[in-house]
């Protein structure tokens, strides 16, 4: 049974060099329409036999804070009175600096939104400039700061490391500015070249130079430093919180547990079938118009690849997996499932267990793609 919904908004001012998202730029006239087929996904959703009151609740992007106030109260209005929520629910919202204003984020923390992701990226200009990020470093630190006078005391911002032009000491400035924000949780990732992207492009025709191995190493013990001394403690790969901090919805995505999405592109994955919407929000609300299916792509898992994705999953996080909680679920035990590969992991210092978990080492985490292939 499910209890986490996603949401996809996937609307943005402008389509960033390095993004592979589900996301469109120029599509403001769509808005309007696209509400009116998510709130009827939604209704749809709501009224399965595969839900259970909601902990956790997220809207993602694109840019869900690029709506107009109006599109906004209504989606959020829809999804609160349409769902049972728990009381103590999560509820999360993406938004991107140069997007929210003081009545935006006033309406969205009276609505109920408890938490904001800010995709900020960098707190430096020039870099910002080369990943075609609109925002100046100025406006994300405002924005961060009108949250808080919103009443938002949990909120989260991205940050990218490895970005083209970029060293260590730009990067530790990045975090130090963060860090100075006084957030509850980072979002640190390291920038990925993904292929068909502008970005590629330019890195490919040598007009952006991208940070070398040692350069990347560097910045990834800054990042060690730094949060450790400053009390956000990585939980998973990228993410670092302060306690009763982390993100409940994005654990669920690592426990390899069930939830459902709704909007164009979004995943849902419900007792063992993963099934992915329309990518196109055109085509998305032409179909839930003529009440046809929106389903792009459906999978049944078996039992084993399940197993194998909920291990490869939560060794993204630093509990790792719980063997009694792998065996209680699939009834297979790790290390008679992976055998030699796991003892080899182990003896490489990858892999480590305690009486309850398996667990990435701290080199394994800097391995962790070796270390996923070899147990996927």
């Amino acid at each position: 049974m499910a209890d986490s919904l996603y949401i996809h908004i996937p609307f943005c001012a402008s389509k960033c060099n390095y993004c592979s998202f589900n996301s469109y730029a120029g599509l403001e006239g769509l808005q309007e329409r696209y509400i009116e087929s998510l709130c009827a996904e939604l209704a749809q959703n709501a009224s399965g036999a595969h839900t259970e009151p909601l902990r956790t609740i997220f809207f993602g992007g694109g840019t869900p804070t690029l709506l107009s106030k109006n599109l906004l109260h209504k989606l959020l209005t829809f999804v609160l009175s349409s769902f049972s929520v728990l009381p103590d629910a999560e509820i999360s919202i993406e938004a991107n600096p140069g997007t929210v204003d003081m009545e935006k984020f006033k309406l969205l923390h009276n609505a109920g939104v408890n938490r904001i992701s800010f995709g900020v990226q960098s707190f430096n200009d020039q870099e910002l400039k080369r990943i075609g990020r609109i925002h100046s470093a100025q406006e994300a630190v405002q924005a961060v700061n009108m949250a808080k006078t919103s009443g938002f005391g949990n909120i989260s911002i991205d940050l990218m490391y490895g970005l083209p032009g970029q060293n260590a000491e730009n990067w530790q400035k990045n975090l130090e500015t963060a860090i100075s924000l006084d957030l509850k949780h980072l979002s640190l990732y390291q920038l990925t070249v993904e292929d068909q992207t502008p970005l590629a492009t330019l890195v490919s025709e040598g007009r952006l130079q991208m940070p070398d191995e040692d350069e990347i190493a560097a910045m990834e013990d800054i990042t060690a430093e730094l949060t450790a001394e400053n009390g956000l403690s990585q939980y998973e790969i990228s993410n670092y919180a302060q306690a009763g901090y982390q993100c409940r919805h994005n654990i669920t995505y690592w426990q390899n547990r069930d939830y459902f999405g709704v909007g164009a592109g979004a995943v849902s994955c419900l007792q063992g079938i993963r099934k992915q919407n329309m990518t196109n929000p055109e085509t998305f609300c032409h179909l839930m118009d003529k009440g046809k299916s929106i389903v792009m792509e459906e999978e049944k898992l078996n039992p084993e690849a399940s197993f194998r994705e909920t291990v490869v999953m939560g060794l993204r996080m630093n509990r790792g997996v719980s063997k009694k909680e792998l065996e209680k679920r699939y009834g297979m035990d790790f290390e008679n499932y992976y055998d030699k590969v796991f003892h080899q992991l182990i003896a490489d210092n990858l892999l480590e267990q305690s009486a309850e978990h398996i667990r990435l080492t701290d080199r394994g985490r800097t391995f962790a793609n070796r270390v996923m292939a070899e147990l996927v």
